[in-house]
């Protein structure tokens, strides 16, 4: 039996892709962002918007004091959107659209 040969070094890693940008840009850098479901979403702290794209519509929401970090997706009775924020969950019919 022939003796183990030692492992090669790791390679390093290529970094990920960043998120293709798909806002305007009067809005800046979104603190998070993300896709699930074909239906896309952007927040800004700054700005205190919240933008969503479906099927091509975009619209813009008023986040007011939210800080909002995730998102979630409810797939019975329709789809609805919910959003993560410091508050607990935020619902996207909870906010104003502008």
């Amino acid at each position: 039996m022939e003796p183990m040969k030692p492992m090669e070094p790791m390679k390093p890693m290529e970094p990920m892709p960043a998120m293709e940008k798909w806002w305007p840009d009067e809005l800046g850098h979104a603190s998070s962002s993300g896709s699930q479901n074909g239906v896309r979403y952007a927040f800004f702290p700054d700005k205190q918007r919240l933008l969503i794209e479906e099927h091509g519509n975009l619209r813009t929401y008023a986040s007011g004091d939210h800080q909002i970090n995730g998102v979630s997706q409810q797939q019975s009775h329709g789809h609805s959107l919910a959003f993560t924020s410091q508050s607990g969950i935020v619902n996207l019919d909870e906010l104003e659209q502008v």
